[in-house]
C-alpha cells in the first residue's frame, strides 16, 4: 500500500523511506576499520585494533548511527514497527556474503523479551539467513544476566556491565559464526558474545550490524 516517508512524510510509495531520504542515509559509503567498524581512511585498522585485537575477526556494518537511522531503529525497538526491518535487512543484504556455517541473532535476556515481545535482531537475522542460505539458530545462545541498558552507561563502563552474560548451549566446535545485531555503540557487548562463542569452540566471528555509534568526543 501507499504510504508516507518515515523521516519526511513525503510519498514513499511502497518503501520505507521517499528516494529522497533513502540517498541521505548516513554512512552509506564510508571507509571503515574492518574490525571495529568506525570510520577510517582508506578502510585499514585503526590504532586501536591494533594495541589490542578485538575477539571478532570482522565487523560490516551498513549505516552510521544518526538521523533518520537512528529515528527507525528506535521505532523499531519501542514502538514495534516491524516493517521497518523490510528496509534494515536490504541494507544488511547488500554487503558480500559472509564467509560463515552458522547466524546468531545477539540473544536478548528472557526478562526483556518478554516486556518488549520480539527479538529486533532475531527479526533481522531470519530472513538475512535466507537470504545467505544459512541455518540460523534462534537458541542455544543464552543472555543469562539481565544487564543494565548498555545507552545509559559511560562507554569505560559498558565492557563490565556485560561481562559473563553469555552462554553457549552446546558446541560449536569449527563453525564460522555470523552475529546480526542492530546497533554497535564500544562494541562491548558484541565483543563478550564472541568470546562466548568461541570458548563453544567458534572458529571465526563476524558481525553484521545495521549502524554504528561513532564515539564520544
Amino acid at each position: 500500500m501507499p504510504q508516507a516517508c518515515f523521516a519526511c512524510g513525503a510519498p514513499s510509495g511502497d518503501g520505507v523511506l521517499c528516494d529522497a531520504c533513502y540517498g541521505a542515509l548516513p554512512g552509506r559509503d564510508c571507509p571503515r576499520g574492518p574490525r571495529c567498524a568506525l570510520p577510517q581512511p582508506g578502510g585499514c585498522l585503526c590504532g586501536a585494533c591494533l594495541r589490542e585485537t578485538p575477539p571478532f575477526e570482522a565487523t560490516r556494518v551498513a549505516l552510521d548511527y544518526a538521523f533518520p537511522a537512528d529515528s527507525l531503529v528506535l521505532a523499531l525497538k519501542y514502538a514495534h514497527r516491524l516493517a521497518t526491518t523490510r528496509l534494515f535487512v536490504d541494507l544488511l543484504a547488500a554487503a558480500p556474503r559472509p564467509e560463515a556455517d552458522l547466524v546468531v541473532p545477539m540473544p536478548l535476556h528472557p526478562a526483556r523479551l518478554a516486556q518488549r515481545g520480539f527479538n529486533q535482531a532475531a527479526e533481522l537475522a531470519r530472513p538475512l539467513a535466507r537470504h545467505w542460505q544459512l541455518p540460523v539458530r534462534l537458541d542455544g545462545v543464552v543472555r543469562d544476566v539481565n544487564t543494565v541498558p548498555q545507552a545509559g552507561l559511560p562507554w569505560q563502563a559498558r565492557a563490565a556491565n556485560v561481562r559473563g552474560a553469555f552462554r553457549v548451549t552446546g558446541r560449536l566446535d569449527g563453525r564460522r559464526v555470523v552475529v546480526v545485531d542492530d546497533v554497535m555503540t564500544t562494541g562491548a557487548t558484541l565483543a563478550e558474545l564472541a568470546r562466548a562463542l568461541k570458548a563453544a569452540g567458534a572458529v571465526s566471528v563476524e558481525n553484521r550490524v545495521l549502524a554504528r555509534t561513532p564515539p564520544p568526543a
